[in-house]
């Protein structure tokens, strides 16, 4: 009897599913009945930008937290498909750091090489998701804004691939309901000209923090300035960029610190994180977590421990990204076609507690990466994903640190050797400080750093 599977998501992790299966059916295995809901109009999820905030055309909340001019803020050759190198997309080097463009235009290569968009129910958004215990089945009810009309559809498995980088954590300050400059969520930031010559303060010390706050620098903002909670990011800023300890509140234009100091400013940008959200899902299916490494009641990460017909793609904090994705969705189908039996649930939950003991022995940033490292390599030795050297990515992730550490303005100017293929990235034409079109036609624009790929491979 051929399996029915709903995917909710068609970004990077419900991207991997399709391509999971559609690797497996290539080989022989028969392809489960499979459908991928899609409440935006076209595939990519985050990477699929959008200039809409709020809500979307049909009223949906909107997905998307994407920004223009956003560029990789880790080098790609850690997150490179194993199956689907940058090489055999683009057919030539690249840099280390590419623009969001480059990045979309790369995930979709490789699902439109699948062939996997005819499994895509798009402009539907999920509503619920119901289990009956009797017949074992979920009952997937969406509405679809193509034909102006709900659906319900009977599945033996729900993939849950709709990330957890949407819904923001909004935090309140005293002062905010009369602060007369604008407040907005990373979540809701799309253009880092609007904030050209103002004085921004953001509220945050994460990845979002540092790379709005350079998005605004490099686009003209009259000064950034940075509030952490606990500690600083602690990079060498360029003039016109500080930091300061938490924000207290606000006084009209004046922003108050931890340190007893104030500044005036213009815009507060709040990068403040999002929450694990999922409105579609009763709570005995809902996984409720903060963003860590660990997330508990998932079985090797993946399944939901409470009832195993429920999967959960792409829930950790991410040092890896695409290649994560494609490591769970690899087990996820084997499980799912029965390949890879599970354990008792005790044994699972067992298994689950040694990762979490793990992960909450972590003390350094290496020691972060290497433990999710570790987990990847762990899914893949027991599906046929292509194996890939973790270590190399591990050091690429060391001197991507030491990078930053070092310039933080300029780090992004670097190169690696891609570990799937062994080719060297080549420099962008134009420094990132000074790149201000980020554009796939920009990018592609030929250099003088082309180069033969099989050269660069020997070398």
């Amino acid at each position: 009897m051929t399996i029915r599977v709903a995917i909710i998501g068609a970004g990077p992790s419900g991207l991997a599913q399709l391509r999971a299966f559609q690797s497996a059916h290539a080989q022989g295995a028969e392809m489960p009945e499979v459908v991928c809901f899609e409440k935006q109009a076209d595939w990519g999820g985050m990477w699929n930008y959008t200039w809409r905030t709020g809500l979307d055309e049909h009223g949906e909340p909107v997905h998307g937290s994407m920004y223009r001019y956003l560029w990789s803020n880790g080098p790609k050759e850690c997150l490179e498909f194993a199956d689907y190198s940058f090489d055999e997309h683009f057919g030539r080097p690249i840099s280390s750091y590419p623009p969001r463009e480059v990045l979309w235009d790369y995930i979709q290569g490789r699902v439109k090489k699948a062939g996997v968009r005819d499994y895509i129910r798009f402009n539907t958004a999920v509503k619920a998701v119901r289990f009956d215990q009797a017949s074992r089945t979920f009952t997937v009810s969406a509405y679809d804004y193509s034909i102006g009309q709900g659906i319900e559809q009977v599945f033996d498995f729900v993939v849950v691939a709709s990330g957890h980088f949407s819904t923001p954590h909004v935090p309140q300050f005293d002062g905010f309901e009369r602060f007369s400059g604008r407040i907005l969520h990373a979540h809701d930031f799309r253009e880092a000209v609007e904030f050209k010559g103002k004085d921004v303060l953001i509220v945050g010390s994460s990845y979002s923090a540092e790379d709005i706050g350079s998005q605004c620098f490099k686009y003209g903002a009259r000064s950034i300035t940075s509030a952490y909670r606990t500690q600083p990011m602690g990079y060498k800023w360029p003039k016109g960029w500080e930091e300061r300890p938490q924000l207290l509140r606000v006084e009209g234009e004046l922003a108050f610190f931890a340190d007893g100091s104030s500044k005036r400013v213009d815009a507060i940008i709040l990068c403040t994180g999002y929450q694990h959200h999922f409105p579609f899902l009763p709570d005995e299916l809902t996984l409720k977590t903060s963003n860590r490494l660990w997330p508990a009641g998932l079985y090797q990460g993946v399944v939901w421990e409470h009832n195993p017909q429920l999967i959960y793609l792409g829930m950790q904090d991410l040092w890896y990204s695409f290649n994560l994705f494609d490591a769970q969705a690899w087990f996820a189908r084997d499980y799912m076609l029965g390949r890879i039996k599970l354990p008792q649930p005790a044994a699972m939950a067992a298994d689950s507690a040694q990762w979490r003991a793990e992960e909450l022995a972590l003390q350094s940033t290496a020691s972060m990466y290497e433990f999710q490292g570790r987990y990847i390599k762990h899914l893949i030795e027991q599906t046929d994903y292509p194996s890939f050297d973790i270590d190399a990515v591990n050091r690429i992730f060391l001197k991507w640190k030491s990078d930053k550490k070092q310039d933080i303005m300029g780090y992004r100017d670097k190169s690696y050797r891609s570990v799937i293929t062994g080719t060297a990235a080549v420099p962008h034409h134009t420094r990132w400080l000074n790149a201000l079109d980020d554009s796939l036609q920009e990018y592609l624009r030929e250099t003088s750093g082309k180069g033969d790929l099989k050269t660069l491979r020997q070398h």
